[in-house]
């Protein structure tokens, strides 16, 4: 122990006194600081004992860890701004992470022998505005630190909210746009990145920048959905629609996949629903898992008889907003968007809810798992987007046989998106083809169960590369690679621009080395 803390130390002393040394030969940050004085303040907020950098070296995965030198809690966007100019002027830089809420499951924000920033040492500043433009309408000001759970809160007081949301609302704001940020709103108004008017970017050379489709928007769509890799988000402008107050809440179950994905098709491409997302119910596992609690116990007596004859059942998901002008007429137009769908007779099941209730969904069912533990556990979770074309040949394969076949447990995730909300110009990739399924297979393994499950994922994806060279169809969303040869796959025709942007916005390769693409 003694010789960790001293080996800690001592990077520690050797980064501040490599910040100490080049000071004089710098611009003024703040030219009424002194350059002691600003370098002590960071100082004082930069940690190397062991139980920040253990804190910092692994996430919510629980597989990965990946120990830093050490870490920041910045007190203002301009510690941030220090510490990557720093890096970047030094004759040996440093790698930089910034870390939100930890919730990646492949220690995508660590940064190993480098620096963490935790960004939620940021949050508390009371730094989420509303505002509105006759140009623009309402929009939200937002810190990259911010929860969206707590822009929800803001919204809301002021009788509006995001259109775009993730299931999971304690995630910050940073984090899910520098992946894509989806849900099942998407195919009515796009994945959060389709929802962002204006970034704030601090980019890997310490450039505070701010951009938008009109102003720096090589930097702003090279960020939105760019792994971190071109820069820190710390401020993101987002479109807000008027808040319903209620939600009319729905699941049907099926016992045939053409049927459930024919019905969930129809439905997106039609007006009326808010939010629709599928998913899988097995014969081993309960109707009920914590994403949700949605089933009754007598309902789950229901659904378990059916499940004990099938093995395997599909639930689609819907919701449809009210207010109190609304509420009068909401079931009628509810049962008029639904009438012609195929699902079992007799297996719908509904709920009438709050829209936060709604939203906030995952959040309230949170607190079992971590009771018994297996929040703790970890999480070699697998998303992926696959196209129309392969989705019924993927029930077979994975649905019906390897997911079945393992007896795995945990919410799966199977429901259809357009790609008409999603800008070309943007780092995210997504399969070439008009309609694709979005499937999350979201597992939990013991502290060593993990490596069985990675060796399904790994059965999984030869099924997906099969017949697939070129890395055109399916993609993996929060996308995993262990050679350059398959990020250049993943990317494909945008692999070009994404190295380009690298060179330009993060030439000495500092930013969030943790998703391994360019490390």
């Amino acid at each position: 122990m003694a010789k960790l803390i001293s080996s800690s130390l001592f990077i520690f002393l050797y980064i501040i006194s490599r910040f100490m040394s080049i000071l004089g030969k710098l611009k003024p940050w703040n030219s009424s600081l002194p350059y002691e004085i600003l370098s002590v303040d960071i100082a004082g907020r930069f940690r190397v004992d062991s139980r920040a950098t253990t804190a910092a070296s692994t996430d919510f995965g629980g597989i990965v860890q990946e120990t830093p030198a050490g870490v920041l809690y910045p007190s203002s966007v301009d510690d941030i701004i220090n510490l990557v100019r720093f890096s970047y002027n030094s004759p040996s830089p440093f790698s930089v992470a910034a870390r939100g809420h930890g919730h990646s499951v492949r220690g995508q924000a660590t940064a190993k022998d480098g620096v963490v920033v935790e960004m939620g040492a940021l949050r508390g500043g009371g730094k989420i505005r509303v505002s509105w433009s006759e140009s623009l309408g309402y929009f939200a000001d937002v810190g990259g630190h911010e929860l969206w759970v707590d822009v929800l809160h803001a919204c809301l007081a002021h009788g509006v909210s995001p259109a775009s949301w993730t299931d999971y609302l304690h995630l910050t704001v940073g984090g899910t746009l520098s992946n894509a940020g989806i849900s099942g709103q998407m195919f009515r108004c796009g994945p959060q990145i389709s929802n962002v008017l204006e970034l704030d970017v601090i980019t890997g050379k310490g450039e505070f920048i701010t951009c938008s489709k009109d102003m720096n928007s090589e930097l702003f769509f090279a960020v939105l959905g760019g792994l971190g890799q071109f820069g820190i988000i710390t401020r993101a402008r987002i479109v807000l629609e008027k808040a319903p107050t209620r939600v009319k809440w729905v699941r049907m179950l099926y016992d045939d996949f053409s049927k459930f994905t024919r019905d969930q098709e129809h439905l997106i491409s039609i007006n009326g629903l808010n939010y629709l997302e599928g998913s899988l119910m097995m014969n081993h596992t309960s109707p009920n898992n914590w994403r949700s609690s949605f089933f009754s116990l007598s309902d789950q007596s229901k659904i378990a008889s059916l499940l004990t004859q099938q093995g395997l059942l599909y639930c689609l998901e819907v919701v449809k907003h009210y207010d109190d002008q609304t509420g009068s007429t909401v079931d009628q137009e509810l049962k008029d968007l639904l009438k012609d769908l195929s699902f079992v007779p007799g297996m719908t099941f509904k709920k009438d809810a709050s829209y936060f209730e709604f939203l906030n969904r995952v959040r309230g069912e949170e607190l079992e798992p971590q009771e018994n533990g297996l929040w703790e556990a970890t999480h070699p979770w697998l998303n992926l987007f696959v196209p129309k074309s392969r989705i019924l040949d993927f029930n077979s394969a994975v649905f019906q046989n390897i997911l079945l076949k393992h007896k795995t447990s945990g919410p799966m995730l199977v429901y259809p998106t357009t790609t008409k909300m999603w800008d070309e110009r943007m780092s995210a990739v997504i399969p070439e083809e008009d309609t694709f399924y979005c499937v999350g297979l979201l597992y939990s393994g013991g502290m060593n169960g993990w490596k069985v499950l990675d060796e399904l994922n790994q059965e999984i994806l030869s099924f997906c590369n099969k017949d697939d060279e070129e890395g055109s169809k399916i993609k993996q969303y929060l996308p995993h690679y262990r050679s350059r040869e398959d990020w250049m796959k993943h990317f494909g025709k945008k692999w070009n621009t994404f190295q380009e942007n690298k060179a330009k916005f993060d030439p000495k390769m500092i930013l969030s080395p943790g998703q391994t693409i360019f490390n």
